[in-house]
């Protein structure tokens, strides 16, 4: 089981002017370090406190009733939160190349289409969550959101990319202004680790 948090490939500062380092340092420092305190809770003494937390969050079912809730909340913010920093940086507006192009051309009609797609299907998301491009058993690319902080994990999907809609992740900078947010995100996306996620 995750015992801190993953080290940051990149400073606070790295993704500004689109991600302000204010809303980096405390969405990771704080935020992110609440969701795995609160996990680490949760399950010492229990029979999880020694499982990798992916395989636990796979299976929500098998996890003890009186402290399922706090696991896949917890567990779930943990886990989403690692796949957001790892799959930004400072990218300066890369685009998807090889497989990883192939796979969204075959699956979305062309990468603009998916870029498309994906903003909307963020901005449609009510209240708070995530946007997820995830990978199918099959090997086809899916676009998904998922409320609060569950993972595509528990529906047998394979995460690539994930954008945080929670307003912790861009409110400091862009206060209401969700669209402004995904628009200046899609600057910081890091596709040679998307493409490394790819099964």
């Amino acid at each position: 089981m995750i015992k801190e948090l993953p080290k940051l490939n990149y400073a606070f500062d790295d993704l500004e002017p689109y991600i302000d380092a204010q809303t980096v340092e405390v969405h990771y420092t704080k935020h992110h370090q609440t969701y795995l305190d609160k996990l680490t809770v949760a399950i010492t003494g229990t029979s999880l406190e020694n499982l990798e937390l992916e395989d636990i969050l796979k299976s929500p079912n098998s996890i003890e009733e009186n402290i399922r809730t706090a696991v896949l909340n917890n567990g779930g913010g943990v886990y989403n939160h690692n796949l957001f920093w790892s799959v930004v940086g400072p990218a300066e507006g890369k685009t998807p190349e090889g497989e990883l192009l192939e796979k969204i051309n075959e699956g979305f009609g062309s990468f603009d289409t998916f870029k498309e797609q994906f903003t909307q299907s963020a901005l449609s998301l009510f209240g708070s969550g995530w946007t997820w491009l995830v990978q199918e058993k099959d090997g086809k690319l899916k676009i998904i959101n998922t409320q609060n902080q569950a993972t595509p994990l528990a529906e047998g999907y394979k995460p690539l990319l994930a954008l945080d809609v929670w307003e912790h992740a861009y409110y400091l900078k862009y206060q209401n202004r969700r669209a402004d947010y995904i628009t200046n995100w899609w600057n910081v996306v890091n596709w040679d680790n998307v493409s490394k996620k790819l099964a």
